[in-house]
């Protein structure tokens, strides 16, 4: 069977899966996109034979739409999500799931009434290969009872566009979720603090910004993010059990010796990056969709849970103070 998608929202990551569906994996096409920009969804389609609808509705509504893609402005996401769902289609939705804890309780109370797992949010990084191992070692007790982690995310710049707030909501927000994967457990607090503030950063953005993450079970997480470190994209992660530590492995590249020097490059933005795990994550919900099964990787759940947290680090932003997060349990529907 091959799986007949429909993307809303064709800026650049849209643009990007609709290229990834088309000529990287194997048993899907897409068939129909839409943006609030119709040129801009042309010429992402162009070539591919899809067509371009007026909005996420006709998308989600045609007949030849088996599942939806959700690559749209954070705040649109949830509609779209909550839609599909009405239909009972399969929907892929680029984080954050919602911008308001509220958004994303509503799409987990649709999805339960609905009484299948539709859902999956795109958090790729439980695709990436050097993650993974991390996840192997540490689910099977190589190290011993995790206590602590130490996570670094670091972009050379960001546009101008980016606000404070985002740090949490868009960059944090992978941390968040793959900690939670890693540790298999929920987050219960966090504190944000914001040391001597770069020079290279615009005005009114309070960056780099040092955030504490307190898990329900105890152990301790800290990450750095800095999004304008200027050398290049740089992801680090290391959990620290009892009885030993496993790390996220180098990005593999050539040792460059010269001038005195020896260096190897460093990535220079996300795509680059991780451009494997999004693959390997597309061909999983692929695969899935087509077998109609319910898709096994990062649910509607995780997606609450991590909309619920980065609210928490944008409250304890602005006042500075360990804040709550209240999580609640996880239904048996998300088990």
């Amino acid at each position: 069977m091959t799986v007949k998608v429909g993307v809303i929202g064709t800026g650049w990551i849209g643009a990007e899966h609709i290229r990834r569906i088309t000529t990287s994996i194997g048993g899907a096409e897409v068939v129909a996109a839409t943006d609030i920009d119709a040129d801009r969804a042309a010429r992402a389609v162009e070539g591919t034979g899809a067509r371009v609808l007026a909005d996420g509705t006709e998308v989600i509504a045609a007949d030849d739409v088996d599942a939806v893609v959700v690559t749209s402005w954070g705040p649109a996401h949830a509609e779209s999500v909550l839609a599909a769902i009405a239909e009972g289609k399969p929907v892929f939705c680029e984080k954050p799931l919602a911008t308001t804890a509220e958004d994303a309780q509503r799409i987990l109370d649709a999805e339960q009434r609905h009484g299948s797992r539709l859902v999956q949010v795109g958090f790729m990084r439980r695709f990436d290969a050097g993650y993974v191992q991390m996840k192997e070692v540490v689910s099977s007790g190589g190290i011993g009872a995790p206590l602590m982690a130490h996570c670094v995310h670091r972009n050379p710049t960001v546009p101008e566009t980016y606000h404070s707030e985002m740090a949490a909501q868009d960059t944090a927000v992978h941390e968040i979720d793959v900690m939670r994967w890693l540790l298999d457990d929920e987050i219960s607090a966090v504190q944000v603090i914001t040391p001597r503030p770069t020079g290279n950063r615009f005005e009114h953005l309070r960056d780099p910004q040092f955030m504490l993450f307190e898990m329900a079970g105890g152990a301790r997480v800290d990450l750095e993010v800095f999004v304008n470190c200027r050398y290049g994209y740089e992801i680090g992660c290391e959990v620290v059990g009892e009885e030993g530590t496993v790390r996220l492995p180098e990005i593999p590249g050539v040792v460059v010796r010269n001038s005195g020097h020896r260096s190897t490059p460093v990535p220079q933005d996300w795509t680059t990056r991780f451009a494997a795990a999004f693959d390997a994550e597309f061909e999983a919900w692929v695969r899935e969709v087509a077998a109609g099964t319910p898709t096994t990787g990062p649910n509607a759940w995780d997606g609450y849970a991590a909309t619920v947290v980065t609210d928490a680090a944008v409250r304890s932003l602005h006042s500075g103070g360990v804040v709550e997060t209240g999580i609640k349990d996880r239904p048996a529907f998300y088990a």
